[in-house]
């Protein structure tokens, strides 16, 4: 067992790392708020373009809308964390990751395709498999804004619209709730087309648009500008996964902390009553020896 001055030192340590954790608990708490008010902003939006280019966008000829007729070169822009403690967050979506490439890489006639990470952790799991990385970013902040969205989703048309890249696809976590973050692919570009939710079709049939000065040039404006909201959604969804994760985790770490300090005092009562009954004893026996 060990010594009461041992316990002493651990349970003192304990207790700062419960410090730590707790306090970790509270800034994530707060960063999640405020992302979690960013995905739930930009969702009805993603909602409402999505229901115009359903309706629209087969009747419009775009490079955006068309399919490749060949798909030589994929690109996966994965989006992770450049720190860790965040529970499951980092290996869920490494896992993911992974599986989407062997699938890939299982297909008949599997095209060529390459990486743009963004986050640290996400661009060192990368690196230790040896998958090819075109290019990766670090330090995009807890709470990325529009411009930084913007800035990649420029460099992804310009790659598309020079053939660098024949599909592109963003690989992040989606934001379901602080307990649960789902690991998810969507295709960027060519633009998938919208599946109308169940008992939206008819409604989405009768609704007419006007367009000025024609169809044509409206949506082709509109739809750079849907690649960049795409971006910044997957953005915003990825950070609040995040912070919700790693929310949980200094949840728990704190409560385990506490269970810890428990048990240490409870071990610490206990040395203390065996010194306490071995001094007894040794005061009895060296009286019974004087008698």
């Amino acid at each position: 067992m060990a010594s009461a001055r041992d316990i002493k030192r651990r349970i003192k340590s304990v207790k700062n790392t419960q410090q730590i954790t707790k306090a970790m608990k509270m800034v994530s708490a707060a960063k999640l708020r405020k992302a979690q008010a960013a995905v739930t902003a930009v969702r009805p939006f993603m909602h409402k373009i999505d229901q115009m280019i359903l309706q629209v966008g087969s009747a419009v000829s775009h490079p955006y809308l068309q399919e490749k007729a060949e798909v030589r070169h994929v690109c996966y822009v994965v989006i992770g964390s450049d720190r860790g403690l965040c529970g499951g967050f980092n290996g869920n979506l490494h896992r993911y990751l992974d599986h989407v490439l062997q699938e890939a890489a299982a297909a008949e006639d599997a095209p060529e395709f390459s990486l743009i990470v963004l986050g640290r952790r996400v661009r060192e799991h990368c690196e230790r498999r040896g998958y090819p990385i075109d290019d990766g970013y670090a330090d995009i902040g807890d709470n990325p804004d529009f411009n930084q969205s913007r800035q990649l989703s420029k460099l992804l048309l310009a790659a598309f619209d020079e053939q660098k890249y024949d599909e592109i696809h963003l690989v992040y976590s989606e934001f379901k709730s602080a307990l649960v973050q789902k690991p998810a692919i969507k295709r960027l570009l060519p633009i998938l087309q919208p599946v109308a939710a169940e008992g939206e079709e008819n409604r989405f049939a009768t609704t007419e648009y006007i367009f000025e000065p024609d169809q044509q040039t409206v949506v082709s404006a509109l739809l750079p500008q849907y690649i960049d909201i795409g971006v910044y959604s997957a953005l915003q969804e990825a950070k609040a996964s995040e912070h919700g994760a790693r929310m949980t985790a200094m949840n728990s770490a704190t409560d385990n902390a506490t269970e810890m300090v428990n048990q240490l005092t409870l071990s610490l009562n206990r040395a203390r009553q065996a010194a306490i009954t071995t001094e007894i004893s040794e005061i009895v026996g060296g009286a019974a020896a004087l008698s």
